[in-house]
Formats: structure tokens, sequence, C-alpha cells
């Protein structure tokens, strides 16, 4: 049974109505940027993360720099990023125009590795710190590394883009950040119908510079406080985000089945699964399993690419060995833990309402393959 890695197409009964009927309503109105829909969901993200602002922004990307921007991060500052991280991590830094320092990981969450963090703040004193909260959690020393950049003057940017729902010691993982941002992508556990993204804070001041910059550093519509971009979430992504929103809690309960499923039956064959650590509730992002047998992940991937099954690799290189890189580099502290997590990581199908014939067609051929080798 064919079965995709992500299926977008899983939408609620009547889901598709309402969106129609949004569509016609705003277009007939030629409601397209900013009113009722944006300021409706940044009240709704501030509420569910239990952050006193939160600025909705064009794309997660752009969270990231105007995160960045609002910290005054510039021209050759150095800041400490994750190896292990989707490439928009490094490269917010690098347009911002400071100079990444790659942090080794941690093999058991996917985090960012506590001691290789702390060695680069002693070495570097860097300016600020981009921690990724990658697979549906955040690593297991979030509260030592806050504390940690806290006492040693280091601004923190958490980049949350796969943990919208997450819970931290029963919290909302953005709710303890200096800032945090998040990703709408729509293959996201909240997804738009094309791009967006935001900004948290509790910072009032940070929060005026972010929504300033996001909106070409206005003071008024013709004037000028700073230098930003465009990178308004715009009201059609608003409203589709506000209908998707309402289901949130229905399609992270089958995430979770899903990657639960995995977990029970893919037990003791060979494949390591990662679990949230216990402080966290997951929010169902992916299922990360690792295998160290290099011809045992091979033979699982071409078996699951011959049955028309759908994987994915999160991530499959760290960021100090893509090809541009060096470019921009000011360093790397810590180990080759990244490579390892990326040489040996395949993440099985999980989206929204995935079924349980699905789920054991999956498994069905995990297991045949782990069975012939």
């Amino acid at each position: 049974m064919a079965v995709p890695f992500i299926d977008l197409k899983r939408f609620e009964d009547g889901f598709l109505q309402c969106w129609a009927q949004k569509v016609a309503e705003l277009s007939s109105t030629a409601s397209f940027i900013g009113g009722e829909e944006v300021a409706q969901f940044e009240q709704t993200l501030s509420r569910l993360t239990d952050s006193k602002f939160a600025i909705s922004c064009a794309n997660g990307t752009d969270a990231i720099q105007l995160a960045l921007r609002a910290l005054d991060i510039g021209r050759d500052d150095l800041v400490l990023v994750p190896n292990m991280t989707f490439w928009a991590t490094f490269e917010a830094v690098v347009n911002v125009s400071a100079s990444p320092i790659t942090v080794d990981s941690n093999l058991s969450d996917g985090g960012i590795d506590f001691i290789a963090f702390t060695e680069a703040v002693e070495k570097y004193r860097p300016k600020a710190a981009v921690i990724a909260h990658l697979y549906g959690w955040g690593t297991v020393n979030l509260k030592k590394i806050r504390d940690y950049c806290t006492e040693n003057n280091v601004l923190l940017v958490e980049d949350g883009a796969q943990c919208f729902g997450t819970q931290y010691e029963n919290e909302p993982i953005y709710k303890g950040a200096l800032i945090s941002t998040t990703s709408f992508y729509p293959a996201k556990v909240l997804g738009a119908a094309g791009d967006g993204g935001a900004v948290f804070t509790n910072d009032e001041l940070l929060a005026k510079r972010v929504r300033q910059l996001a909106n070409h550093g206005r003071t008024s519509h013709y004037g000028y406080g700073l230098v930003g971009w465009n990178s308004r979430l715009d009201s059609l992504q608003a409203a589709y985000l506000n209908l998707t929103v309402e289901f949130l809690p229905s399609r992270i309960e089958s995430r979770l089945n899903a990657v639960s499923f995995y977990k029970q039956h893919l037990a003791g064959i060979g494949i390591n699964q990662i679990e949230a650590p216990l402080d966290y509730v997951s929010n169902g992002y992916c299922h990360v399993g690792l295998v160290d047998n290099e011809r045992l992940k091979q033979d699982i991937e071409i078996s699951l690419k011959s049955h028309q099954i759908g994987f994915g690799n999160i991530y499959p290189g760290a960021m100090s060995d893509q090809e541009c890189s060096h470019r921009y580099m000011h360093a790397h502290v810590g180990g080759s833990y990244a490579q390892q997590i990326c040489n040996t990581v395949i993440n099985l199908p999980v989206f929204p309402y995935i079924t349980e014939t699905e789920l054991n067609s999956v498994v069905e051929v995990v297991k045949s393959a782990c069975e012939e080798k």
C-alpha cells in the first residue's frame, strides 16, 4: 500500500467549504493585507503560547531574522547556531551580516550539546545564540541554556519552527524565551496555505522593533524609524490559520498516535527511536529513528521506496558540511555528533489522520527489511 511521507489533504469535514467561503468573503471586500483576520490570529497566538506579544510575519526564516535584528545583531557579531538544524537557522544569521559559530548536537534528543555550547561561549564570547527545537520538542537542557545565557549576557533566540503546540514543564515551550520564532509552512503542525511565520516575546520593546522591522521600519505610512523590509503575513494566510487552529488539538492527537504506533510496533529491530525528554509533551511533528547499521538503513529505505512509502531524513547534512558554509563560519565547537545523527536518521510517515491501515503497511515493510538483514 502506497503511503506518502506527508499528506496535506486530510481535511476535517466541512473544512474546505469554510475555507472557500472565507476566500470569497475576503475577496469581495479586497481584504488582503492586515485587518481583522491578522489581528485575530495574533491574539490567538499570544494566548496559545502564553506570550504577551505575538507578531506575525511572512515566513519562518524572516521570523529568525526579525528576532536577530530586533536584538541589534548585525555586522561582525558572533552568533552560536546548532550544527544540526534546517539551513534557515544558519542563513538567518548570515543574512543579518553576523558570523555563525556552529555547535555540536546531543545524541539523546537532537538538541544542541550543552557542554559544547558553554565551551563556545567561554571561548568566543558571542553576542547571541540561536538554538533550534527540533522534532516537536526541545533540548533536555533548555532551562540550563536559558539561565546560562542570562548569566553570561548572551542574547538567546529560540527557533521553534517545529514545536508549535509543544509543552515544556507543563507550559507552552515559547513561554519562557527571551524571543522565539515559529513557521507556518504548510507541512508544520500548524500550517498555512502558503508561507507564514511569527515571533513571540514578553518584551514590549523587542515586540515593537519586530513589528516595525516587518513593515519597512515604519513609524507612520511614509515615516521610517528603522530599515526593515516587507514581511507581513497576508490576510488570506491568517484566515486559513484561524480556521486551522480550531482543529489543532485533534491533529496533534493524531500525530502523537502515529508516533506511538511506530514506537510500539518497531521496538527491538535495530531502530533507535528518539522520544521527547521527560519535561516535554511533544506535538507529534515527526517520527525520529536512528539506524547505526549503514547497510540496514539502506535496505529499509530501498524497501520503503519500492513499496511507494515516503520517508524523510531530518536532516541529512550538518551546517558545517554544507557547500558554502565555510565562507561564512567563524568556527565550529564540539565533535561530530551532528554528523552521526545526520548519517543515521530516518523519519517515517506522520501526518494528521494517517490511518491504522497505512501505519501497518509502513511497519510491515520496515520489519520485513530488518528481518531480511
